[in-house]
């Protein structure tokens, strides 16, 4: 550095640097002392801009130094980094004189020991809990026998062989592959991608939608099951419609998908096995319910049949219990004509009795006195009281009549009045009294000839005046000249906002 500065000369001030100048030299001094470095720390501030770079700050218990990140390195990352995590980092110190400061280029980083993981693991697992994505009342049930399956796996690896081994093996059923990465920074995306692809498709499409999904993995390090902890990878299992059915790692590993699915295998070839039933162990269990159910259909049969002969023996026979009935029906057949011969005796003994109330002269006394009661009452009702109210309700109603009258002859005196108003009106705003004042209209049929284009197409011509058609034949007018045409083709054009025609069967003027 020291050949930056010239020693100044007797009686001179020292020479004057540029800011970037000085920052510039500052930048060589710290890079060239201190080429890449190994970083163990602990991560304070982290922010992830939308242009994909990290910035993070690195500190311990005294000091803190700012880290960036560019996005190429962050991609490649095998976990996302967070607050509060211990990492080692690799990288190369450098300044930035945009803001007086130094910092560290991060080219590599990973969490300093599992330890460092498994806290961070734990965190993640209570913020998700406190969320209610591990709550057991959102479990679904898984279908007894799913029709498809879908895998979200690793196309390539040893389990999906297993899995469609022990699926052949116990009950064959239609099976689809998503794959994915199964380890590494990509591993958490496809994986959410697809439980998330499984559940968008249509039920009934052309690609069926599955029943059920299983999400699988062999055994590894914790760095290498990470993926199965991010955060995407669990809400989306949370949301599944589908049932899934988790089955990352060994028996002894557990990740956080494990909470979120409906039901957690030990391994994916046990996930196969919750997945359907053995086939043989079905069909053994359907042959004994049918035979259960065909002894039972017998034994009912056997023990009704009993039954109803025990109560048959129960019953007394036929001819013992016509017995009695037809003992009372020979006693009712004697009595007939007794009780016959005694009901025609009283009825004509009634008869006797009322018949001698009845005699001529009874009749003409209650005749004579309703003859004179009615001849009283006939006094009573006199003819004119009736005329009367007959004669004061038609002057009432002649009245009525009258004034009836004057009002209907009042009314459409006033609508024959409004009547010929409208017909001046409608006369004054028609094209017919346009013509009265030199216009013409010419017709081609029911078609209005506006131009000279379409007359000398025409081989007939109608010119309307104000008192009638006059008929022109195309073949023998002569074409107008433009100075010919121009002067009507004025006219109408003033003419034509003083008399619109009245509707669009009338034609327009010309």
């Amino acid at each position: 550095m020291s050949d930056l500065f010239d020693d100044p000369r007797e009686g001179e001030n020292a020479p004057e640097f540029s800011v970037s100048e000085l920052s510039g030299a500052i930048k060589k001094v710290i890079e060239g002392n201190f080429g890449h470095v190994r970083i163990r720390a602990e991560i304070g501030r982290c922010s992830f801009p939308r242009s994909g770079h990290v910035y993070l700050d690195l500190k311990d218990d005294k000091s803190v130094i700012a880290g960036v990140m560019w996005k190429g390195v962050a991609s490649k990352l095998p976990m996302r980094p967070e607050e509060g995590m211990e990492v080692v980092a690799t990288g190369r110190i450098t300044t930035f004189g945009g803001q007086s400061k130094y910092q560290i280029v991060i080219e590599s980083m990973k969490p300093a020991g599992v330890g460092a993981l498994m806290a961070m693991l734990e965190k993640r697992k209570a913020q998700l809990t406190s969320e209610g994505l591990f709550d057991p009342s959102l479990k679904k049930p898984l279908p007894t026998l799913p029709e498809v399956i879908g895998v979200v796996t690793s196309p390539s690896g040893a389990v999906i062989r297993d899995i469609l081994h022990r699926l052949r093996d116990r009950f064959p059923r239609k099976v689809l592959i998503w794959p994915v990465a199964v380890q590494g920074e990509k591993c958490a995306p496809e994986v959410t991608r697809g439980i998330e692809g499984f559940n968008k498709m249509t039920p009934g499409g052309a690609l069926p939608r599955p029943d059920l999904i299983i999400v699988a993995r062999g055994g590894g390090s914790v760095e290498d099951l990470w993926g199965f902890n991010e955060e995407s990878v669990v809400r989306a299992a949370a949301a599944s419609d589908i049932p899934l059915i988790s089955a990352v790692g060994h028996e002894t590993d557990t990740t956080l998908i494990d909470f979120a699915s409906d039901k957690r295998a030990p391994t994916p070839t046990a996930a196969a096995e919750l997945a359907v039933p053995v086939r043989l162990e079905m069909l053994a269990w359907v042959d004994e319910q049918g035979a259960r159910m065909t002894r039972a259909l017998e034994q009912g049969v056997t023990q009704r049949g009993q039954r109803l002969r025990d109560l048959a023996r129960a019953l007394p026979r036929a001819e013992v219990l016509l017995e009695t009935p037809r003992q009372r029906l020979d006693r009712a057949g004697e009595a007939l004509p007794r009780a016959l011969r005694a009901t025609v005796d009283t009825r004509r003994l009634n008869l006797t009795e009322k018949a001698a109330g009845l005699r001529p002269n009874n009749l003409r006394r209650m005749i004579d006195g309703k003859r004179s009661e009615y001849g009283r009452r006939a006094d009573r009702l006199s003819v004119q009281p009736i005329r009367r109210d007959i004669e004061r309700k038609s002057e009432k109603l002649t009245s009525f009549s009258h004034r009836f009258k004057s009002a209907a002859d009042a009314q459409l005196t006033a609508w024959s009045t409004k009547l010929d108003g409208l017909e001046r009106l409608r006369q004054t705003l028609g094209y017919e009294a346009t013509l009265e004042r030199g216009y013409a209209v010419v017709w081609d049929g029911d078609q209005v000839v506006t131009n000279t284009s379409d007359a000398s197409k025409s081989a007939h011509l109608e010119i309307q005046f104000a008192d009638g058609r006059h008929q022109v034949s195309g073949d023998g007018a002569s074409d107008p000249t433009p100075k010919e045409v121009a002067k009507p083709a004025k006219k109408a054009a003033k003419a034509k906002p003083a008399s619109k025609p009245a509707s669009p069967d009338q034609g327009s003027l010309f």
